[in-house]
């Protein structure tokens, strides 16, 4: 138990520090969307001169006001848009989505994606060649720490992908296209290899998988002291509620439930409130006892990656002629997934595809395949 807890404390303080100093080296505008603004229209202003009034540019002046052709950014606002609220709309949304584009540091966001591809590919080739064991496992979550939370930050993440296009929808009615992209890239790699982004690249998901191997014995098959396998109904249910309340608090009062207690500040500590850092130390301490507590209780993307898991090609799967019923891969398990897995005799929890049941499995019956997954035989683990 004592040592458990100095290599936690020193895990925390080594990704705080380390991200402070990383976080200097990436600059930015700060992620905020702008207060709206009332439009004022002068009987003979142009389209040029309210686009210079109000800073906007020619591609925005041509989507608010349907531009045909440059000489139309002579013509008098008045012969276009007559009504100022929907103007104003119109002006407001632009301006958000230029607040969004200038927070972003495009290189940063490529390095990190660039690095992410490779990053995945040789996990996925480990995965499913069965190397990945408890003399490595915790290292690379260690890894993917370090290159996609401290050097390269909190953003973009993948929880983000959902959770600001919520906000940012819900608050201006509009969609930011590159976040949409990504929405759809990371979705990807959760349908091609099981919530992979999730269990490999997501730099809070690995930091929470990290934490929770240093309270694990020397073959990672159970903690050392006091892990919790919480049920799925109740994770689930509260995850559902919590995304329920974060989309019902974006459109009614365009705010962010998530903004205060984003856990992904902890590699943005400069950011970090009150009520944050209370939040984010319950999540961390919470993670020596339960398996990814922010992935299953809260994570928006961690709920539509449960979702989209279901098609996935490549998944953990059961060759019920080789199994002995041992359930030793259950016990291994750090959640409660192995079993449903195992059993299909209910809903399949969140599988971060960590290996823990490939390794413990005595007589190699459980891999990391493509293809749907066998129902066991009748009576196969009736006691």
């Amino acid at each position: 138990m004592p040592r458990t807890i100095i290599l936690f404390i020193i895990a925390v303080i080594i990704v705080i520090s380390a991200s402070v100093i990383s976080t200097r080296l990436w600059s930015g505008e700060k992620e905020q969307l702008p207060d709206d603004i009332t439009i004022a229209i002068d009987s003979d202003m142009t389209v040029a001169q309210f686009g210079q009034k109000y800073d906007l540019s020619k591609p925005d002046l041509k989507q608010i006001f349907n531009l045909a052709s440059q000489a139309d950014l002579k013509k008098r606002v008045l012969d276009f848009e007559t009504n100022p609220e929907r103007l104003s709309k119109k002006v407001n949304q632009a301006l958000a989505l230029q607040a969004e584009h200038a927070s972003k540091d495009w290189i940063k966001i490529s390095v990190k994606g660039a690095l992410w591809i490779v990053f995945l590919f040789i996990v996925f080739g480990l995965l499913i060649k069965g190397k990945i064991n408890f003399s490595n496992r915790k290292w690379i979550y260690a890894a993917a720490v370090v290159v996609f939370g401290i050097a390269l930050g909190s953003d973009p993440s993948p929880m983000g992908t959902i959770k600001d296009a919520v906000v940012l929808f819900g608050a201006k009615r509009i969609i930011f296209p590159p976040r949409l992209i990504a929405f759809c890239i990371f979705l990807l790699t959760v349908v091609l290899a099981n919530k992979f982004i999730c269990s490999w690249g997501c730099q809070v998901g690995t930091l929470q998988d990290f934490i929770f191997r240093l309270n694990r014995d020397s073959k990672d098959r159970k903690g050392l002291f006091g892990q919790i396998k919480v049920p799925f109904i109740i994770s689930n249910s509260i995850r559902i509620v919590f995304f329920a309340v974060l989309t019902v608090v974006a459109f009614l009062w365009a705010f962010d439930i998530v903004e205060p207690v984003d856990p992904f500040r902890i590699f943005k500590p400069q950011v970090i409130g009150i009520a944050g850092g209370i939040f984010l130390g319950l999540i961390l301490i919470a993670s020596l006892f339960v398996y990814r507590p922010w992935c299953h209780f809260f994570c928006p993307f961690g709920l539509v990656g449960w979702l989209a898991e279901k098609i996935s090609v490549f998944k953990i799967k059961v060759d019920y002629n080789k199994c002995i019923s041992c359930q030793a891969c259950v016990k291994a398990c750090p959640s409660t997934v192995m079993e449903a897995i195992l059993k299909q005799d209910k809903v399949i929890p969140d599988c971060f595809s960590c290996g823990n049941c490939i390794e413990s499995c005595p007589v190699d019956a459980i891999s990391f395949a493509k293809g749907k997954r066998e129902k066991p035989p009748k009576d196969k683990f009736s006691e």
